[in-house]
């Protein structure tokens, strides 16, 4: 299995596959968003950031995989997956155990140099209650069903590492 990693991993083909369920995640918010009227929180529009990360990890590991550009993806879907994972567990329980001495932000604080809520509002504009549950499914809110979501992400990323590290070498028949 690893060796079948590492190998995938040298191509475009795996690396697109991520990007693409990242992008398919992100086109959902935006249909839950616009769509169906659900107001994203500043926590919602922080987990869509860490989306938009593995997202990105997936583009840049697809431009060049068999270059050591690969191992950037590699951290960037790492850092970007573990991020959304705390993100959507600390979303969780402001909605498990509502505190009104405990609330998140009003607005999304982006950096000076970034400032994805002037450049894209109606992506990155948070204008919900982060402890309010306003969709379910299957007795999940959003956050959980992201808790699992990028806990797969990270589970993933974290396998096609060891990959990379632990290359097993190929078996001959014959002992070559």
């Amino acid at each position: 299995m690893l060796r079948y990693l590492n190998l995938c991993s040298r191509g475009r083909g795996a690396w697109l596959l991520l990007a693409l369920t990242a992008l398919a995640l992100e086109l959902v918010a935006l249909f839950f968003q616009h769509g169906m009227g659900l107001k994203p929180c500043v926590m919602c529009i922080y987990e869509r950031c860490a989306l938009f990360g593995v997202m990105a990890a997936g583009v840049v590991g697809a431009i060049a995989p068999q270059t050591p550009l690969r191992w950037a993806s590699l951290a960037i879907w790492i850092y970007s997956a573990a991020e959304g994972l705390r993100l959507s567990w600390e979303h969780t329980m402001l909605q498990l155990h509502p505190n009104p001495f405990v609330t998140c932000d009003f607005a999304a604080r982006f950096p000076a140099w970034l400032p994805l809520d002037k450049w894209l509002p109606a992506v990155f504009v948070a204008s919900g209650d982060c402890a309010e549950r306003g969709w379910t499914l299957l007795g999940w809110s959003m956050p959980q069903w992201m808790i699992a979501i990028f806990a797969a992400y990270l589970l993933v990323a974290i396998v096609v590492l060891v990959a990379q590290i632990f290359r097993p070498r190929q078996r001959n028949l014959f002992g070559r």
